[in-house]
């Protein structure tokens, strides 16, 4: 099986003492593509080592999280921008809105996320998003920007089955991760009725860890048990859900 994890911040200090043994642990159990979204610019010598220890299995983004946009966001989507100018990513992000730690910041997430989306759209990547507390104040961004040059990934979707198709409306693929094991998750009640080629698989690590690990550090390895509770939903196999769910992530990431 070849399983891609397409959202990890694999470079966050969490894994400071056992980055490389995590990764490894992760390529053992069958995860051999990982997509790790940017946060702000603080972040991009660690992401770039990563890359340069691993190259054939992690594949970058740039951009800066809703979280992280403050007074000197302009400053810092100057940097991304100059990013993408100057090599290779795979997509925009992760960014979005969050609404979840500061209901203040919402005017300036907002111009963020639409500057992000139009660079998506300039060098032709998909863009990663980021929404927590926010689904209409992203649908507002989304709506003005839609068309057929817009793609990605709604990631660590946790919406309702409504807002899954208006997600699914703007080209936008659904992130599945740890949250889909949870009780409490509800995404899995309605998840079959998604087509298995609108969703990919993604951890968030270090965050979101899936049960039985929740409430603990995640890290890309525990995306089998996501694997295997979407297996579940669907009926099929784990190795079906795994192949499509790549597949999907290289029509998402051209990769």
């Amino acid at each position: 099986m070849t399983i891609t994890d397409t959202h990890a911040h694999l470079y966050s200090e969490a894994f400071e003492e056992d980055r490389e043994e995590m990764i490894n642990r992760a390529l053992d159990a069958g995860v051999s593509r990982f997509f790790i979204p940017a946060i702000d610019s603080e972040y991009i010598d660690a992401m770039y080592d990563l890359e340069r220890k691993f190259p054939e299995q992690i594949f970058l983004m740039a951009g800066l999280h809703p979280t992280h946009v403050k007074e000197n966001f302009r400053e810092e989507l100057a940097i991304v921008a100059r990013q993408l100018e100057e090599r290779k990513f795979y997509a925009v992000g992760e960014t979005g809105i969050d609404l979840y730690w500061d209901k203040s910041s919402l005017s300036i997430q907002q111009e963020a996320f639409q500057y992000q989306i139009q660079l998506a759209k300039k060098y032709k990547l998909p863009v990663v998003i980021h929404c927590r507390d926010a689904f209409d104040e992203v649908f507002e961004v989304l709506e003005r920007e839609k068309g057929e040059d817009l793609s990605g990934i709604f990631h660590c979707f946790t919406g309702t089955y409504e807002q899954a198709q208006q997600a699914l409306s703007y080209n936008l693929k659904l992130g599945i991760g740890g949250v889909v094991t949870f009780k409490n998750g509800k995404i899995d009640k309605f998840l079959d009725q998604i087509p298995l080629e609108e969703i990919v698989l993604e951890t968030d690590a270090p965050y979101l860890a899936p049960v039985p690990y929740r409430g603990k550090r995640n890290e890309s390895s525990y995306l089998i048990e996501v694997l295997n509770k979407v297996a579940e939903i669907y009926g099929i196999t784990p190795k079906e859900i795994s192949d499509r769910t790549t597949q999907n992530s290289r029509e998402i990431f051209g990769i």
